[in-house]
């Protein structure tokens, strides 16, 4: 009987001391987690970014129409991929984070996925302004 009460003691004394380390365990899958995100956001701007240098480039002359429809809709898939890959880390739910807007302003790739980017429409990606 004492030898099973010692046995309990320990056992309860081990599993408080080894507390902290399995905390950290899913504190680490957290931060892999958060780590993700901010890299697949950093991702998403810069690929916002190279589809408004294309739309410049063609509005300079330096891209043909057919060259840019091409190169746009590439650049749009892969921003729609990594907005994919974001709403998955994040579990798909858009309402439960404050600091993703809830509706109108969101993470859309700029003009829609199969929308001409000349037509109108608002634009999400602050700072740029549109020609018609």
């Amino acid at each position: 009987m004492e030898v099973l009460l010692a046995l309990a003691i320990v056992v309860l004394v081990a599993w408080f001391v080894t507390g902290p380390l399995r905390r950290r365990g899913g504190a680490r899958s957290d931060d892999g987690r958060e780590a993700e995100l901010a890299d697949l956001e950093a991702r998403k701007e810069a690929k916002y970014r190279e589809i408004r240098d294309a739309e410049a480039d063609r509005a300079a002359g330096k891209l043909s129409e057919e060259d840019f429809r091409r190169l746009d809709r590439e650049l749009r898939a892969e921003a729609i991929a990594i907005l994919k890959r974001i709403d998955r880390l994040r579990g798909g739910q858009r309402g439960d984070d404050p600091a993703r807007p809830a509706s109108g302003d969101d993470d859309r790739p700029p003009g829609g996925a199969g929308s001409d980017p000349g037509q109108g429409g608002d634009d999400p990606i602050p700072g740029r302004t549109r020609r018609r």
